[in-house]
């Protein structure tokens, strides 16, 4: 294992010191290293918690700022933070509208910020991301994966806007039910802890489906063209969505840390004309290393069914280190 790190106990709050340091006019780190939260917290208006387990940035930490997440809770690597680090979060941003908190569906997320939500009281509530389509059955339900960010983005402008906790919640149900993600995998990834690759995989080989923790998919095939891999994407998304011909979407593609930006540009000029021969308009794209794991060599498609509010959302200003226009 080759990795740029001191240890594994020291790596986390190392990296959490330097992004705060280059980022300073944006974010602060608590100075228990509990969460990273907006440098200037606006008076009045609902707070947005996430958080999960460090392994995935830019998200969530590098999506505080104007227009999305007040604060971020990391995790170490694959692993949930704990209540007691978003109760601390909470207390530092809230601003007198109550907290909302965005978790994604993994069980260690579920409990931990469902425990805070009840430890922070009635003016407290949970928002859980589940856009994956890769298992069509699971006990837990679907993973929240890529289509996170996209919920962050449009519940962080409409806080800013001044929505209240009810109306951010029933906003997020509904970018969250019109929006689904699934992923392929070229390679493993290595967590620093373990030294060795989550899975293994033949040079010759993808896993289609894979979960953002190097969890199995759907099914492991040879090696194919890129057209016929976005296919394997996006049917299944358009399957589960029935998204009508006509309707505009937002296209998404994630890289999952080791895949280069000419690769995933490839991909989405692909998808998108796949989408067009389906009678979809597709009118906001976003591409890049959003939602990774580790160095995984992979992506996802990520497909939101718009409406004129949810473009009106994807538009407004955002600032924050990873994302911003």
């Amino acid at each position: 294992m080759k990795k740029f790190m001191n240890s594994t106990d020291t790596m986390l709050r190392e990296s959490l010191s330097g992004f705060a340091q280059c980022h300073r006019d944006i974010v602060t780190l608590d100075s228990e290293l509990r969460f990273v939260r907006r440098a200037q917290i606006k008076p009045g208006k609902v707070a947005l918690i996430s958080g999960g387990g460090s392994g995935h940035e830019p998200l969530h930490t590098g999506f505080v700022g104007h227009g999305m997440l007040d604060a971020a809770c990391p995790g170490q690597v694959f692993s949930s933070p704990t209540p007691n680090q978003m109760v601390a979060a909470a207390e530092a941003v809230e601003a007198g509208a109550g907290v909302l908190f965005i978790v994604k569906n993994y069980a260690g997320d579920v409990m931990n910020f469902s425990l805070a939500a009840e430890m922070c009281g009635s003016n407290a509530d949970t928002l859980v991301i589940d856009d994956d389509v890769s298992l069509e059955k699971s006990m837990q339900g679907r993973r929240g994966v890529a289509g996170t960010m996209v919920v962050e983005k449009m519940l962080g402008a409409a806080a800013e806007a001044g929505a209240d906790l009810p109306a951010l919640k029933r906003l997020g149900t509904s970018v969250n039910g019109s929006t689904r993600s699934m992923g392929v995998a070229l390679t493993s990834c290595t967590m620093p802890a373990v030294g060795k690759p989550t899975f293994n995989i033949a040079d010759h080989e993808m896993e289609i489906g894979v979960g953002i923790h190097g969890e199995p998919g759907r099914h492991r095939r040879p090696m194919m063209p890129a057209d016929k891999i976005v296919a394997l994407l996006v049917d299944p998304i358009l399957k589960d969505l029935q998204i009508a011909k006509g309707r505009d979407i937002l296209l998404h593609v994630n890289g999952f840390g080791g895949t280069p930006l000419i690769e995933l540009h490839l991909l989405n000029k692909i998808a998108t004309e796949q989408l067009r021969e389906r009678g979809l308009q597709v009118k906001r794209w976003l591409v890049g290393n959003h939602t990774t794991s580790l160095e995984m060599a992979g992506a996802s498609l990520t497909l939101t069914a718009l409406d004129d509010e949810m473009v009106s959302l994807w538009d407004a200003p955002v600032v924050t280190p990873s994302l911003r226009w």
